[in-house]
C-alpha cells in the first residue's frame, strides 16, 4: 500500500495484478506499455494515455502528462507512512544549524571558514580523541556562518564547533 498526492488531494492506493484499490474502492484496469515513458490505461470504459515527464527520487515526486495536462504526483510507500507516524518524516529537510563535538578532544585541523559552502559528506574538521583522529563531516548542505573553535583547542562533548 502507498499514498498518492495529486493537487493537494491524497489517495490510499493498493495495486494487484487485476485491479487497483483507491481509497478502498476496487478499480479494474488494463495497462499497456507504449514506450519506456508512455502507457495506455483502460479503466471503466475510459481510455487514458499517460507520459512520464520527470522523476525526482529524493522527494519521490513524478510529473506525468495526462492528455494535455501535466500533473505532479508525490508517492509515499509504507515506510514513508511509518516515518510520518513516528514524527520522523522531516528530519532530512531540517535546516543544517550546527555541528557539535561528539566527544571531548583536540582540534587538529579546520577544513572550513565562515562563508564556505559545504555539501553533505564534506570534511569540515579533524578532532583528535583518545589518540585517534576523527574526521567530522557535514551532515547536510549549508553555508558556514561561524567556526567556534580554533586549531589545537580542547573541546568538550556537545560543544558547538561550527554554525551554519
Amino acid at each position: 500500500m502507498f499514498t498518492v498526492t495529486i493537487q493537494n488531494k491524497t489517495y490510499s492506493v493498493e495495486k494487484t495484478d487485476a485491479a487497483i484499490q483507491v481509497n478502498g474502492k476496487s478499480i479494474p484496469w488494463d495497462l499497456q506499455r507504449i514506450s519506456e515513458r508512455k502507457i495506455h490505461l483502460i479503466s471503466e470504459n475510459k481510455s487514458i494515455e499517460a507520459e512520464l515527464i520527470s522523476i525526482e527520487k529524493a522527494t519521490k515526486t513524478i510529473q506525468i502528462k495526462l492528455g494535455n495536462k501535466i500533473s505532479s504526483i508525490q508517492l509515499k510507500d509504507r515506510f514513508d507512512l511509518l516515518l510520518e507516524q513516528m514524527g520522523m518524516n522531516n528530519l532530512a529537510s531540517q535546516a543544517l544549524k550546527e555541528i557539535t563535538a561528539p566527544m571531548p578532544g583536540l582540534i587538529l585541523d579546520l577544513k572550513v571558514k565562515p562563508g564556505d559552502e559545504v555539501k553533505k559528506g564534506d570534511v569540515v574538521l579533524i578532532l583528535e580523541a583518545m589518540k585517534m583522529e576523527n574526521i567530522l563531516k557535514s551532515p547536510g548542505d549549508g553555508i558556514v556562518k561561524a567556526v567556534k573553535v580554533s586549531l589545537n583547542q580542547s573541546v568538550e562533548k556537545k560543544q558547538v564547533l561550527i554554525q551554519f
